[in-house]
């Protein structure tokens, strides 16, 4: 009996193997020299588009040089070059967006800390986003997704453009005369305008980009994971960045004096990102992680928790969800070294509030091992640096008790909208930092009051409409989807698109990498239902074909005895 086990088994293997290699589709040679065509026509359009970039820049690049020097000219050169592939591959441009945001701040700092430089990310972003454009417009598919977005968008952007016209306008053209003995000052209000506004919505395009960049489940697959391998890889950076302080190899701030211990400075950098605090004696530590300033790190460590629990709990492969789930204890390591107060608050707590809104918490008993595992990893963190654990907690509560965010938050509203300068605001980029270079800005440190400041309370309600509607299309698509994984993605996603819809406390969709990351993940969410109903319909295609085979093979003896084979 065993052998003849062991020969069905082998034969059935044997059966297996042959389907396959039938199933496979054989080439023809008129197939085979056209693969080689179109191999020899890409490689020939990459050399061609290489020698023009690299020419036309090296010629530009050298004309600045004359006139500017070489910071000014080294920036352009690679600019153009980065900016002619982003244009021609717009797929791998908008990977190499995604790669570059967390790690922005320390390339920037290594080249050379110049302005141009915190930009840098864009020459990946804009031109990807003209080709997808014109490729939209040739295969008629709209660029604006969801569509049901338009009407609070159009009546946005009318009331940011009137904003532009008549108050950046005004100041442009018409600015307030200077007081007794003061110098008028140098200011572009117009520019401050314009770049305000690509800070306000410029990365709302970015849905659309992910959307088409994301063609099946394999790409699905691949940018969730490349966003935990990157979350692992800084995290893992912010720690060795801890412990060179820690150890003394980067001295931080331990030699200042005065205001200075307090006070965050790029002189301080250690290894990886911008400026930091590390001055232990007085309990203060503030660590910018591979960001420029150690908030922008915070607002990371806080959004990564919802990638990594969308993966942990919906990736089909066990290792991957083991990954992800060893990078949420990462996250939690971080949130507690860094010294950011909103990280160690937000960070738990929004792990908890996807377990509750996601629905995750009824598959308790099924995901055991993985609360075991992060419980045993931060159990371990917490034993052997009670006193880090015990400074962060008690610098919260002080922090807290001091200047509770609730009343923070009102203040802001009560003084913003006392000195807002009429119903169309203050401006566009008055109160946004990376405009400042343009002119007199107006430090406003909650998200909400600051629009209110910008653009009024009439722009203040129209970006709520937005978010809002965005936010309710998001729920609406996530929920119909049948695939549990997708489903569970899906819920994390929306659940931070929620969460950052009404966030008020600072302004993270001001900068990175929430600016991006909000835009980013109603991508993805908003193309999973399609993502969904193709893996059913190969399912049905599979199942069906499968159902043929098993009829064909039933039926192959009778056709064999009358000497005919249907192929």
């Amino acid at each position: 009996m065993p052998k003849t086990k062991s020969k069905s088994k082998s034969h059935k293997s044997k059966k297996t193997k042959k389907q396959q290699i039938q199933e496979t589709p054989t080439l023809s040679l008129k197939e085979r020299l056209a693969q080689k065509r179109k191999s020899a026509q890409a490689r020939k359009e990459f050399t061609s588009l290489l020698t023009t970039a690299v020419g036309g820049s090296l010629f530009l690049g050298f004309l600045i040089f004359l006139v500017a020097g070489i910071k000014a000219a080294m920036p352009v050169v690679m600019g153009i070059i980065v900016m002619s592939f982003s244009y021609k591959y717009p797929r791998q441009a908008l990977f190499a967006f995604i790669i570059y945001v967390p790690i922005g701040g320390t390339i920037t700092y290594y080249i050379g800390n110049s302005p141009i430089l915190q930009l840098a990310k864009d020459s990946f972003y804009i031109p990807a986003l003209v080709s997808i454009w014109q490729t939209c417009r040739k295969k008629g598919q709209p660029l604006l997704i969801p569509q049901n977005i338009k009407t609070p968008l159009y009546i946005l952007l009318s009331l940011c453009m009137l904003t532009l016209l008549f108050v950046n306008g005004s100041q442009q053209f018409n600015p307030p005369p200077p007081g007794l003995f003061k110098n008028a000052p140098k200011e572009f209000p117009i520019g401050m305008g314009i770049l305000g506004l690509k800070v306000f919505l410029g990365y709302l395009p970015l849905i659309s980009c992910t959307y088409y960049l994301i063609r099946n489940k394999r790409d699905f697959l691949l940018i969730s994971r490349l966003q935990v391998v990157l979350i692992f890889i800084c995290c893992i950076l912010g720690f060795i960045q801890y412990l060179l302080l820690l150890t003394g190899i980067c001295q931080g701030t331990r030699d200042a004096v005065g205001a200075d211990l307090f006070r965050a400075s790029i002189e301080a950098r250690c290894f990886f990102g911008g400026s930091l605090v590390y001055s232990p004696s007085q309990g203060m530590i503030r660590l910018p992680g591979t960001f420029v300033a150690p908030w922008q790190w915070a607002w990371f460590l806080i959004s990564s928790t919802f990638f990594t629990f969308a993966t942990a709990f919906s990736d089909p492969s066990i290792i991957w969800r083991i990954i992800s789930l060893v990078s949420t204890a990462l996250v939690f390591v971080n949130a507690v070294i860094s010294g950011q107060r909103i990280a160690l608050a937000l960070v738990p707590t929004c792990f908890v509030l996807l377990l509750l809104l996601t629905g995750q918490i009824r598959n308790f008993k099924r995901f055991i091992p993985i609360f075991v595992g992060l419980a045993l990893i931060l159990g371990i963190a917490i034993v052997t640096n009670p006193t880090v654990v015990q400074e962060r907690t008690d610098s919260f509560i002080a922090r807290w008790n001091a200047s509770p965010p609730y009343d923070f938050i009102l203040q802001q509203f009560e003084e913003n909208w006392k000195n807002v300068d009429g119903i169309l605001g203050s401006g566009l980029g008055r109160a946004t930092n990376s405009a400042r270079s343009m002119g007199q800005t107006k430090l406003v440190e909650t998200y909400y009051p600051k629009v209110l400041y910008e653009v009024g309370i009439f722009g203040l309600l129209g970006f709520l409409g937005l978010v809002t509607t965005l936010t309710a299309i998001c729920y609406r698509t996530y929920r119909p989807i049948k695939n549990r994984n997708f489903r569970s993605y899906g819920a994390a996603m929306w659940v931070f698109i929620l969460f950052i819809s009404y966030n008020t406390y600072y302004y993270p969709l001001d900068v990175d990498p929430v600016a991006v990351y909000y835009w980013f993940a109603a991508g993805v969410l908003l193309k999973l239902p399609a993502i969904d109903k193709m893996e059913r319909l190969q399912e049905k295609e599979e199942s069906g074909s499968r159902g043929a085979g098993e009829q064909g093979a039933a039926g192959k003896g009778e056709w064999e005895t009358r000497g005919v084979i249907n192929h």
